[in-house]
């Protein structure tokens, strides 16, 4: 290997461009071999860059380049003889040293570009296609980019030059040559994309802070970009024909994008963004609505028939896709929107975009509500087969989202008209869209190895719920505004309009309670939560309504449904296949069954619904033989048996039948202790409610729509396989329905309806300083993170303390911990020239994280003091001998010993690796238990301020404690809520998280209150204990927070909180404990007869009890439910200690009830 690398270099080093050429091409193979070829790359880079040699094997020379890592000296070299190509007389030679220009760093970039724009400049005048082709397509790619937007931002005659090259860009898509035109309608194109998708930007590993004059400078090119596709439509779509026609698919999305910003008046928004002065005094080119539409008219007219002749499936998807793009401008017509939809469709059945069938069905189904009603229906059942048999789970879901909304869509749409007196739509009803017989047969089988029919089932009554919230408010522009326009015109005449379709959903599901799922419920508790709603909203429990009660027809025939459908299910009770499934459908029957309206003649009848009932509550209470994995007895007993005290409190036959079954379950082994009791009471109940039957009893309330087993309700258990599987679904579901339903906005729509608004704008964290005072070189970093690529980008700021200029620094940054960097190189060099002392000179690197870990950047600075000046040689060398002329040209100056200094490291925190999870307190609660893995930490803090001033009444707006925690507001976690008792008790805060990469991590922080003086670390001192207790969903996170808990306690607080061996805390609380002991027995001794202290345990209950309270609400519903569990009791007399702890208890939360009623007061 070695001599066929030495024969490579003796080749390179040939004045022969034939030998050069083929020694380069060897060079690549050997690349592409996956062999190191650094050194033939430093040959190349000096015997071919910085030399003159021909366009060939400059261009293969630069594809080596891009195919290996070079040093910082030899890109130095590789620029130097950029700029020298950029003056060739050969235009090839130029267009190769033009092409690198894209795999230049960054941080070298700006320079660049700024010392050779004049040559750039001419390169757009030169009469070599190629040389023009170049150009186009090389700026297209990097001035679109992030990095040169924040060069032009420091810059104002790079901007003017920038502003000007896209100009150019734009003229050259009416260029003579077709590939120059190609190219600059595609780099134009990039442009547009990057406003929105700054994939260019990732891809070049730029992390940089978006600030308000970056937002500026791109919108100020986009608006004259479209401004002169808008002027020149007509021509661009002439040369557009008379491209070759592989060639024409780049030229659409130009076109399209710029037409549609026309008339949407998005350029409006963009160009108010810009605030340029040109854009104020200059208005929009078109003269109203009317132009506007022709324009879209002549771009569909022009678009239109490639989607019948063409023959290639990628022309065909784009302009499918472009169409249905501009369909949605006001005044599209649904032909525009079919057209496209039925020849993307005809793509599903192609061979060869077989590997695309996700994007296909993306491109429909998002597109679906432009298409007139018909159309619609005709399309369903296609779309169902096609969403069943994707592959990739989120695509399926998104697409069944999709479909379920449009099915809700056309339901209320068809019932809306025909009430408007239209004519009806045949099989616009959810019972016909999902008539089909596979559909049917998978609904209607008991077992099945098929996910796709739990999917269905959850959400079509997961998109019922978000049809009964609210809709989101009504935009402007975009693809959401015709749905929401369907779904108010729906929706339009009462707030209850949902509950048609969400009936017609029940009925078709109805078969879902019927399945074998190996265990997973969450499809059927989707559908039982939806059926209890439905009963609870029509009260089934009074039965079906009549004329002279106010009742409308529909609201008749609604309710005779729902009764209809609860008799099937009671019929159907002795098919249901999974044991705790029986449980929960009987709750959501007996709750909501007409037990008035049975026929008392069929008392004996077994047909009975009353009767069937009974007897499937005698099957679950007597049920012992399931195994734990199909049945939760436990849950199911209770259920049933609260099942019996209601059915038995409403109707005196159900009393008497189930009375029996009490009586004899009480005396059967099966039932434990608890069960007995209950039993006893519930017995008590139904008894007094048959001897009072003429009184109204209160303990018949009334139903109240809600579902008790709901996963909301119950904790996780993360080793039951169904339940995990179970969590899956309901979180791909829930994703979906939110993206489609309720979609965050992204930064830019943000800015195009809001305008730039300070809080968009992120500041740069502050710096941290690595170097020592007395170092001659003073280096600070920030650094920026990206959760959504999993990188960290580390800015660093030299300056050169010394009195002398230095002539080279160079910056050494390596890695420890999940760091890695891009290309895969060991350690990132920076060279930086001519210091001048006390001048800034600013440089980045970007690195990505791999997995949750501490990690940090080492820097190392290299400084030469000693670096040699020579003259340089300038000499004539074009009639010299070659070999002198190389020798001559490679004398450097000397660089001398450098002066190392090693800097600390730049630790990045931990906490920098999570991101913030929105979660409900409920879900958080209930997940909390499940995690499996715990780490927990004591912490102190240093507290200002006395007690007395610091009351919880006098300070409500700032806390008296907490003042060690502040920090923690910044951090990237969630605040799920926090439960303060403002007395003596203390505090207690909850964080959820999830790591970069999916791990869950919550986090609950337990405190005292600064005020009450018996919780810190001794009387006189000012120094308060916390407790910090971490659960997560992987070992890994927890090991990793574990390993150093001072420095996550410092990453939490930045540094105002001491991590605590628990050693310290067990002898502070011995002594503490001590203390109080002697000052009991001294009360004891001299007041007997007085009130004892308060147990300190009291505060920790008190905490525990309020736990599941939170502090944004609730505060009422939480008194209520602790006065209920603190109500007197006859089954045991309190002892004087209880009695004090509950009087204490009560004043807790009467104080609590005030503050939060004065803070409500404050607010409004």
């Amino acid at each position: 290997m070695d001599i066929l690398f030495a024969q490579i270099q003796a080749d390179l080093r040939s004045n022969d461009a034939l030998r050069q050429s083929s020694a380069l091409l060897q060079a690549l193979q050997q690349s592409a071999a996956g062999r190191d070829i650094s050194v033939i790359a430093k040959s190349a880079v000096e015997e071919i860059v910085a030399s003159p040699a021909s366009a060939v094997s400059k261009k293969l020379a630069f594809d080596l380049i891009r195919s290996t890592r070079l040093t910082a000296d030899l890109w130095e070299i590789v620029c130097t003889g950029i700029r020298d190509d950029l003056n060739f007389p050969d235009p090839d030679v130029t267009a190769a040293a033009i092409s690198i220009l894209s795999a230049i760093p960054s941080y070298r970039l700006g320079k660049l570009i700024n010392d050779c724009n004049k040559e750039i400049s001419a390169c757009f005048d030169s009469v070599s296609d190629n040389l023009r082709f170049s150009i186009t397509e090389t700026l297209g790619c990097i001035l679109a980019r992030d990095d040169l937007v924040t060069l032009c931002e420091n810059n104002i005659n790079l901007l003017d030059r920038v502003s000007n090259w896209w100009n150019r860009i734009a003229q050259n898509m009416l260029d003579k040559s077709d590939s120059v035109s190609k190219v600059a309608f595609e780099s134009v194109g990039k442009l547009f994309q990057e406003f929105e998708t700054k994939r260019m930007s990732r891809l070049a590993g730029d992390k940089l802070v978006d600030t308000e004059n970056s937002v500026a400078i791109r919108s100020n090119w986009i608006s004259s970009m479209v401004d002169f596709v808008w002027k020149k439509r007509n021509a661009l779509m002439s040369r557009a024909l008379i491209l070759p026609v592989e060639s024409f698919r780049a030229t659409i999305f130009p076109l399209v994008y710029a037409v549609k910003a026309v008339a949407s008046g998005s350029v409006e928004v963009i160009k108010k963004l810009s605030r340029s002065s040109k854009n104020r005094n200059n208005t929009t080119p078109d003269s109203g609505n009317a132009e506007s539409f022709v324009g879209v008219s002549d771009v569909v007219s022009h678009l239109a028939p490639f989607l019948v002749s063409s023959l290639d499936p990628a022309l065909i998807f784009e302009v499918g896709i472009n169409m249905l793009y501009l369909a949605d401008v006001s005044g599209g017509k649904p032909e525009w929107a079919s057209g496209s939809i039925i020849a993307i469709l005809t793509l599903w059945d192609r061979q060869e975009y077989s590997s695309a069938r996700e994007s296909i069905v993306r491109a429909v189904v998002t597109n679906l509500h432009l298409l007139d009603l018909s159309m619609q229906v005709s399309l369903f059942k296609k779309l169902l087969h096609m969403v069943r048999n994707l592959r990739a789970e989120s695509d399926r879901m998104h697409a069944l989202a999709c479909i379920c909304r449009t099915a809700l869509c056309v339901d209320l749409f068809a019932k809306e008209s025909v009430r408007r007196g239209q004519k009806p739509v045949a099989a616009t009803d959810i019972a016909s869209l999902f008539e089909d017989a596979r559909i049917k047969d998978d609904l209607n089988s008991v077992t099945s190895k098929s996910l796709f029919r739990e999917e269905l089932v959850a959400m079509l009554v997961e998109s019922c719920f978000q049809l009964s919230l609210p809709l989101p408010e009504q935009k402007n522009s975009g693809m959401e505004s015709r749905v929401i326009g369907a779904l108010a015109y729906g929706t339009g005449y009462g707030a209850l309009n949902w509950t048609e379709p969400a009936l017609e959903v029940v009925e078709v599901c109805r078969p879902c309670v019927k399945w074998d799922c190996d265990g997973r419920t969450y499809a059927i508790d989707c559908y039982l939560k939806l059926l209890v709603r439905l009963c609870h909203i029509y009260d089934t429990r009074g039965g079906v309504k009549r004329v002279k009660d106010g009742a409308s027809q529909d609201q008749i025939l609604n309710e005779t449904r729902l009764q209809n459908l609860q008799r099937e299910l009671v019929r159907g009770l002795q098919e249901v296949s999974t044991p705790r499934i029986t449980a929960r459908l009987l709750w959501a029957i007996s709750e909501h069954i007409d037990l008035e309206g049975l026929d008392p003649l069929l008392a004996d009848d077994p047909e009975d619904q009353l009767n069937i009932i009974v007897s499937n509550i005698h099957k679950v209470l007597f049920n012992i033989d399931s195994s734990a994995s199909t049945t939760n007895r436990l849950q199911d007993v209770q259920a049933v048996l609260l099942c019996a005290q209601r059915l038995g409190s409403r109707n005196a036959r159900a009393g008497q039948l189930l009375s029996k079954e009490l009586e004899e379950f009480r005396s059967n082994p099966s039932a434990d202790s608890v069960n007995k009791h209950q039993c006893r009471i519930i017995l008590q109940r139904i008894k007094y409610v048959s001897s009072h039957s003429d009184d109204k009893w209160a303990g018949v309330s009334e139903t109240r729509g809600d579902y008790p087993f709901s996963h909301h309700k119950l904790t996780v258990q993360f080793y039951d396989t169904s339940a995990a599987q179970d969590r899956k679904l309901e979180g791909l579901i829930h994703k979906a329905i939110l993206e489609l339903w309720r979609p965050d906005p992204n930064e830019l729509t943000l800015l195009l309806t809001k305008g730039i608004d300070p809080s968009l704008i992120k500041v740069p964290p502050s710096a941290f300083t690595l170097t020592g005072s007395s170092d001659p070189c003073y280096v600070e970093g920030y650094h920026l993170a990206d959760p959504n690529d999993g990188r960290v980008t580390l800015h660093l700021k030299v300056l050169n303390l010394t009195e002398i200029e230095l002539n080279r620094v160079d910056i050494r940054v390596g890695l420890s911990g999940g760091l890695y960097f891009m290309d895969g190189s060991p350690q990132a060099v920076r060279q930086l020239r001519d210091l001048n002392s006390q001048e800034p000179v600013l440089c980045s690197v970007t690195v990505g994280v791999s997995h949750f870990e501490r990690c940090a950047l080492w820097v190392q600075v290299l400084y030469y003091p000693f670096h040699g000046t020579p003259a340089d040689y300038e000499g004539d060398y074009s009639e010299e001998d070659p070999q002198v002329m190389r020798q001559k040209k490679s004398l450097r100056p000397e660089i001398g010993e450098p002066v190392i200094l090693r800097c600390q490291p730049y630790k990045i925190p931990l906490t920098e690796l999570l991101m913030p999870h929105k979660i409900s307190p409920v879900e958080y609660f209930r997940l909390w238990p499940s995690l499996p893995a715990i780490v927990e930490s004591t912490g102190t803090y240093t507290y200002e301020g006395s007690g007395f001033k610091a009351t919880a009444a006098q300070q409500y707006g700032e806390s008296p404690f907490l003042s060690g925690l502040k920090s923690l507001s910044s951090k990237p976690f969630h605040k799920v809520c926090s439960h303060i008792i403002r007395t003596v008790a203390g505090f207690q805060l909850c964080y959820a998280a999830k790591t970069w990469y999916g791990g869950f991590v919550g986090m609950m922080i337990f405190g005292a209150s600064e005020v009450s003086r018996n919780v810190d670390l001794g009387d006189e001192t000012t120094t308060m204990i916390c407790k910090f207790v971490v659960r997560a969903s992987d070992a890994s996170i927890t090991k990793e927070i574990g390993s150093d808990l001072q420095g996550w306690m410092d990453d939490l607080t930045d540094g105002s909180v001491h991590y605590m061996p628990e050693d310290e805390v067990k002898e502070a609380a011995a002594e503490r404990l001590r203390i109080s002991m002697e000052r009991i027995a001294l009360l004891k001794a001299a007041q007997p007869r007085n009130k004892k202290t308060p147990k300190p345990d009291v505060d920790e209950d008190e905490e525990e009890e309020e736990k599941e309270e939170d502090e944004e609400g609730k505060e009422t519903e939480g008194k209520e439910k602790e006065k209920k569990i603190k109500g007197p009791s006859t089954l045991f007399k309190l002892t004087a200690e209880e009695v004090e702890s509950r009087a204490l208890q009560a004043a807790v939360l009467q104080e609590w009830h005030e503050l939060c009623k004065d803070r409500k007061t404050k607010v409004n």
